[in-house]
Parts: C-alpha cells; sequence; structure tokens
C-alpha cells in the first residue's frame, strides 16, 4: 500500500508539474498577445496624438488669421473715426481721454507712432509738448515743495498761467489731470526721476531721482487725512498716534523729507514742531 501510494502520488505530481507548466506556457502566451496589442494600440495612439495635433494647430492658425483680419478692420474704423473727430480730440480732455483708451484696446499706440494717419493726428508731438511743460512746471516749483507736486495742482498752473514754453497752436488746448499722467510716464521713459505716486486721495508727481520708502509715503498719506489735524500738516505725536511708531522712526523718516525739501519745519512759541508739506 505504502508503494502503491507513493506511485500515486509520483503520478499526481508528475500531472501537476504537467499541469503547471501547460499553465505557465499558457500565460506566456497570453501575456505576448497581450503585450503585442498594447503595443499595437499605443502605436495607433500616437498616430491619432499626432492627427489631433495637426488638427489643432490648423484651427488656430485659421482662428490667428481671423482675429488679426478682425483688427485691422477695426484699426482702419478707429483711423476713419479719428479723421472725422480729430479736432475734438485735440482740443476735448475727455473725448482724448476715451480715444485713447479705445486705441490702447487695440494696441495701437498713437503716441510714439510718426509714420502715416498717426503722425499727422498729431498726439505725440501734443504729449511731448504738455511733458515739457509739465517738467518746467515741477523744476520751478522744485525749491518750494521739494520735487513733489501735485497732479492737480500742475494742471492749475498750466490752466491759470501757462508757461515760459510757447509752442504754436492753432487753438488753445486744455488738459486733464489724465493728460498730464501720461506725459510724466513719457518724460519717466528718459530715466530723468520723473514718475507718479498714488498719496491717498491725490496722484503726486515726483521730479528727483531720490527714492521714498514706505514710511515716507505713509507720512505723505497721513499729511492728507485731514481727520488728523489741519491739511498738509503733521506732528510726531499725530505720527505716533496714528501709525504706532517710536520717536526715533519718526523723526528719521521726517529728516530725510526735510532734507530733500519736501517738508518745512514750524516751531511755534510753546516749542511744539509741526512739518509742513508746500
Amino acid at each position: 500500500r505504502v508503494e502503491s501510494n507513493l506511485s500515486i502520488a509520483s503520478i499526481g505530481s508528475r500531472e501537476i508539474g504537467d499541469t503547471n507548466r501547460l499553465a505557465a506556457s499558457h500565460t506566456a502566451r497570453t501575456t505576448k498577445t497581450t503585450m503585442a496589442h498594447r503595443r499595437r494600440g499605443v502605436g495607433v495612439g500616437r498616430a491619432g496624438a499626432a492627427a489631433y495635433t495637426k488638427k489643432a494647430e490648423e484651427l488656430n492658425a485659421v482662428n490667428l488669421s481671423a482675429a488679426m483680419e478682425t483688427v485691422e478692420k477695426l484699426e482702419t474704423k478707429l483711423s476713419d473715426f479719428a479723421k472725422l473727430h480729430k479736432n475734438e480730440i485735440q482740443v476735448d480732455p475727455a473725448f482724448r481721454a476715451k480715444f485713447l483708451e479705445m486705441c490702447a484696446l487695440l494696441g495701437v499706440d498713437i503716441l510714439s507712432s510718426e509714420k502715416g494717419f498717426w503722425g499727422k493726428l498729431g498726439m505725440g508731438d501734443f504729449f511731448y509738448e504738455l511733458s515739457v511743460k509739465v517738467a518746467e512746471v515741477c523744476l520751478a516749483s522744485r525749491s518750494r515743495n521739494g520735487g513733489i507736486i501735485r497732479v492737480g495742482e500742475v494742471n492749475e498752473i498750466l490752466s491759470q498761467r501757462g508757461t515760459r514754453f510757447k509752442f504754436t497752436e492753432s487753438k488753445k488746448s486744455s488738459y486733464s489731470d489724465d493728460d498730464i499722467i501720461t506725459a510724466v510716464k513719457k518724460l519717466s521713459a528718459l530715466g530723468s526721476g520723473f514718475r507718479t505716486v498714488t498719496v491717498g486721495r491725490s496722484v503726486m508727481i515726483i521730479s528727483v531721482p531720490e527714492e521714498l520708502d514706505d514710511d515716507h509715503m505713509q507720512i505723505l498719506n497721513l499729511a492728507q487725512d485731514d481727520s488728523h489735524g489741519n491739511y498738509g500738516v503733521v506732528t510726531i505725536t499725530d505720527i505716533r498716534t496714528a501709525l504706532r511708531w517710536d520717536e526715533d522712526r519718526c523723526e528719521r523718516a521726517l529728516q530725510k523729507l526735510m532734507g530733500k525739501g519736501m517738508v518745512w519745519l514750524d516751531v511755534d512759541n510753546k516749542g511744539i514742531k509741526r512739518y509742513w508739506f508746500p
């Protein structure tokens, strides 16, 4: 019985081994077939992706061409509009601002264009002349304000008494604050130190290359806030109360502003120091 059982076990073992080998062989064949199918599938996928990419490029080219054609038509319409309203553009600040806004949306820089109709429109010359006038006002007032002045004040000076620069103009032009800000941008491109900053409710023109840090800007902002005292004047107590600074920080910021002539110091008979922004 033992020998019979061993013989049966040996036969069973061989059969199991044969079965395992057959299963392994079948698995190998199945794996090869699957990998082959996968390889063929990958090839088809790449071809499809290439086709999709090509089609996308064709559509993008068509869309770009259509967009460029639309922009060209709009530029033509804009040019026709400018010819029809040339006088209003040159004389009316509000009309001019809206027109420049339309140009900016289309990417048309008529301020730097000297060719074709845009050159004849004279907007580049207009802002060149205005930038010279703005620079003259800023430089003439620098000894009084240290090189920082409100855009509105410059506009008032130009409107009331003009400047010593006289240009040949068929009609007297009026300016908006936006015109003056645009003129300052043309000056800043020269690296001359001219730039505009927003301080509280006002836009200021700075005409000196000196950089003002955040402390200086906060004091300038405080000087325009009349809830802390008189407009255009601050004390160290005002600064410490509003900004929570220590006295040394207040003194450092004010001393630099005074050194540049942007602040005037007034000491009353009680010894109280008041810093005025002219």
